[in-house]
């Protein structure tokens, strides 16, 4: 069959990204897949990581998009380069918790880093470990802003309002769209500040739900919708034992250059098995209005 096209499949395919930190580069690995097979989004929707994703999509030309989102997940990574990267599960455990570690204590390029000291110790008490500033310039470099505000690819962040609680969509249907909106989105207390736009403050979207599968689901006016949502956290496993098992469930802060690529390369992998097996394209019943697929865990 022909590469899914919203031409030939007459539906338009959205992609929904949630948040998931330093888990985010297995969603490059996803959007890598499915611009192989020529489906490319009409509608990109995120929060947190999934929002800077998303903006890397939708401000980018189609034949650079993996080039930027590669070129972000690099400039957020350190390699191992006085490290080695053994074949030992040992010695990969050990990285890992390492990189992690690095993450909290010190900052990562490109991304956050731990607030001055003078934010300690003037009369302003400090709201957040870190600064983003490093973030908004990536973001300034890499994302065609203009763009993203002409509309040619629809585009969803979402935020929590610090004050009232309320979800938040910034939409480029709506509002024109800067790095403030996508900060804003991945704003995650207490590491992160808070993000002024308008007049109110902001927090991550993920405060109050991780996937913005709602809202694609729910927009007006309907149209007849093909929306892949791609998780990052594991639902599927074992019980966790000991905390260190629920910390390997959980764990979105390890920013080490060869765990990134590993999380690429296992984004790409499933995608293409997602693509091979295309159960979208079987016809559906009359009756039926909505359809869900879940296709590394059809158990």
């Amino acid at each position: 069959m022909d590469p899914i096209t919203r031409k030939n499949y007459g539906k338009q395919i959205a992609l929904a990204l949630q948040g998931g930190g330093a888990l985010g580069s297995y969603q490059g690995g996803v959007y890598e897949a499915l611009a192989e097979h020529g489906c490319e989004p009409v509608w990109v929707a995120g929060i947190s990581i999934g929002a800077i994703n998303a903006t890397l999509i939708a401000g980018s030309t189609p034949e650079h998009r993996v080039e930027r989102m590669r070129e972000f997940c690099e400039q957020i990574t350190q390699p191992s380069a006085l490290w080695p990267a053994l074949p030992v599960d040992g010695w990969r455990k050990l990285m890992s918790d390492y990189g992690a570690m690095m993450a909290l204590m010190l900052s990562q390029p490109g991304f956050f880093k731990p607030n001055p000291l003078q934010a300690w110790v003037t009369g302003k008490p400090a709201t957040s470990w870190y600064d983003t500033v490093a973030l908004q310039e990536a973001l300034e470099r890499l994302v065609d802003f203009d763009r993203i505000n002409a509309r040619e690819t629809r585009f969803s962040v979402c935020a929590v309002n610090v004050c009232t609680g309320d979800f938040a969509y910034f939409e480029n249907a709506h509002r024109r769209i800067g790095p403030e909106h996508i900060m804003a989105s991945g704003a995650l207390p207490p590491g992160f500040p808070a993000v002024e736009i308008d007049g109110e403050l902001y927090w991550d979207g993920g405060l109050v739900s991780n996937t913005p599968l709602q809202y694609v689901l729910e927009s007006y006016p309907r149209h007849s919708t093909l929306a892949f949502q791609v998780d990052l956290f594991p639902a599927h496993g074992i019980a966790p034992g000991n905390l260190e098992q629920v910390e390997e469930r959980r764990k979105d802060y390890e920013f080490s250059r060869a765990t990134m690529s590993a999380h690429w390369q296992q984004g790409a992998a499933d995608a293409r098995a997602a693509m091979a097996a295309e159960p979208w394209l079987s016809l559906a019943p009359e009756e039926v209005g909505v359809r869900t697929f879940d296709i590394l865990h059809t158990h």
